[in-house]
């Protein structure tokens, strides 16, 4: 050893280099198994980066199922939505939209009720459109209005996107504040359809 060198770092580079050199494949180290771990762009000791093979990866596909649900032993809806939906495959949940404008940043229309609705119908359909889905995607939907007088306009609204006959379930009630003072707000859950 050299008089700059220091014991320690040789035993720092001897245990590093056997880390190295020792297969842990199978390896539970303090209860993680790494075997189905995904290590794609790793750093591998040879300094390149880890790509995963063709032949390696494992193709998810998720399927979707949407069947309308009706019984006479319920009530019938009365709008456009329907007792239940069954589902199956990838679900997206589209949180509460209200009234703002995105190119604005700011609510609109704050004395009008059909065109707040509108303007959250058109927030939803961009993220659903974003996710790869449509208003044909959605299964169920929640109606808050801070006021039921103006339920009439909201579903006259809300029935221009969605059929009765395939309409999503969906819950409506009167709250007695929303965000921002608007007058109604809509969240939905969709499933995507499997493009693959």
């Amino acid at each position: 050893m050299g008089k700059d060198a220091h014991p320690t770092r040789y035993l720092v580079i001897l245990i590093v280099y056997f880390i190295f050199i020792i297969d842990l494949t199978g390896a539970n180290i303090f209860g993680a198994n790494i075997e189905d771990a995904d290590l794609t762009g790793a750093i591998m000791p040879d300094g390149k980066r880890y790509k995963q093979e063709a032949s390696q990866a494992q193709a998810q596909v998720i399927s979707m199922t949407r069947e309308v649900i009706r019984t006479d032993k319920a009530p019938a809806p009365v709008g456009p939505y329907n007792q239940a939906i069954a589902a199956s495959g990838k679900m997206l949940f589209v949180a509460g939209q209200i009234a703002i404008d995105p190119r604005l940043g700011d609510v609109v229309y704050k004395d009008d009720v059909t065109k707040q609705t509108q303007q959250v119908m058109a927030n939803i359909e961009a993220i659903l459109t974003t996710a790869g889905a449509t208003f044909s995607d959605v299964v169920k939907t929640s109606v808050f209005l801070s006021d039921m007088n103006n339920f009439g306009a909201v579903n006259t609204v809300y029935a221009k996107y969605f059929s009765e006959d395939t309409a999503p379930a969906r819950a409506c009630v009167e709250v007695s504040r929303l965000p921002k003072d608007v007058l109604v707000e809509i969240e939905c859950i969709a499933v995507i359809p499997d493009h693959g």
